[in-house]
């Protein structure tokens, strides 16, 4: 029986930087640590396998809002290679988050050095119209979905079209 999500991760070339991203984001470090060890090699299947990883979770949002932890890992040996998958390449991934304010996000972002593919566009059909949204990419090309939801989402209300 599965009973949740414990963690999504990734991996990154250089965590320091990472961190520093994320933490503009909007998210937290909870927990730091280096692995050089036996179960690491035979989990990820590498022997000789060191890595840095860091938890990182969102801040400032109200407890029951979303308590879900990304992990950002550093192989320091063996070092990985850097592919740039787009959006449809099959094993591409993002990663979304929710803001109520995507247009001021993306300010933020940008001045931070954000890579973007647009800025928020308005979302014109589905369940989230009425919202805005944009991809931007992390300092390791990995992408990053700016999601705003439409007001009556974001208030906790009935979609008004299902009253």
């Amino acid at each position: 029986m599965l009973l949740g999500v414990f963690h999504t991760s990734w991996t990154v070339s250089d965590i320091e930087r990472s961190k520093a991203f994320y933490t503009t984001l909007g998210f937290e470090l909870v927990h730091y640590q280096e692995n050089k060890n036996e179960y690491t090699d035979k989990l990820v299947g590498l022997p000789g396998t060191h890595l840095k990883a860091a938890l990182m979770k969102f801040a400032d949002v109200p407890a029951g809002i979303s308590d879900h932890v990304i992990e950002l890992i550093e192989y320091v040996t063996p070092k990985g290679e850097h592919p740039r998958p787009r959006p449809c390449d099959i094993n591409a991934a993002h990663l979304a988050v929710i803001t109520d304010n995507a247009k001021e996000l993306h300010e933020r972002m940008m001045t931070a050095g954000g890579d973007f593919n647009s800025p928020p566009v308005a979302i014109t059909s589905g369940i989230n119209a009425g919202g805005y949204t944009c991809y931007m990419r992390d300092p390791d090309g990995f992408t990053i979905e700016l999601m705003q939801p439409p007001q009556w989402r974001l208030e906790g209300k009935p979609r008004p079209d299902h009253v």
